[in-house]
């Protein structure tokens, strides 16, 4: 299967920054979409690709740094590199501790934005990556019946049989066949195995 080619999305309200950005990236071969403001952004329909988000701070409307927390209530988890003219150490301070990859100060040099922009790349990657997994994961944790989830749910908080036929109030063997079962259909090679997917299950906190 091949893989998805990146898309760099770019939010400022200056035409000329679009432009030479835009020019940019399509010149070492990225994808790019611009728009003129945050709400351009969120109506637009959006390749389902790794991607990142050139976001300017000072913004018409919502500012950059008030869409960041939009998009994180709203669930969009894209990285995103910050761009300014007006920087100063609070804002950043406050853009870093959201989340962002990185704040860049107009002009910023071309290898600079590049290597922003490919680590932005790098951790959406990952984080795909670790969505995928989660949902093998999940989809088979469904696949147990309610009494499996039970079981699986005290064995990975490492209970012995006996204990957690005493806790559910079933026989020791019962447990035992329906361990064997969840380790089968959980396709967990060991108790460990099973623990990480536990684990993996839980909702991550928010920032």
């Amino acid at each position: 299967m091949t893989e998805a080619q990146p898309f760099i999305f770019v939010v400022d309200d200056d035409s000329a920054v679009r432009e030479a950005v835009g020019n940019l990236l399509e010149s070492v071969g990225f994808r790019s979409q611009s728009f003129a403001s945050a709400d351009e952004f969120l109506r637009a329909c959006r390749p389902d690709a790794p991607s990142c988000l050139l976001l300017d701070i000072r913004l018409p409307g919502v500012n950059g740094l008030d869409f960041q927390e939009v998009l994180e209530k709203s669930g969009v988890r894209i990285p995103i590199v910050f761009i300014t003219a007006h920087g100063d150490v609070p804002m950043t301070t406050r853009a870093m501790k959201a989340g962002a990859v990185d704040v860049l100060t107009k002009p910023f040099q071309k290898d600079e934005l590049l290597t922003a922009i490919r680590h932005a790349l790098d951790l959406d990657n990952a984080a795909r990556a670790e969505e995928a997994e989660v949902s093998k994961v999940r989809a088979r944790y469904e696949s147990l019946t309610n009494r499996e989830r039970e079981v699986m749910d005290l064995v990975v908080t490492g209970l012995m049989s006996r204990q957690i036929a005493m806790q559910l109030g079933i026989t020791e063997i019962t447990v035992k066949v329906h361990r064997s079962r969840v380790m089968a259909k959980m396709e967990a090679a060991s108790l460990l195995e099973l623990v990480r997917m536990s684990e993996r299950l839980k909702p991550k906190p928010r920032r």
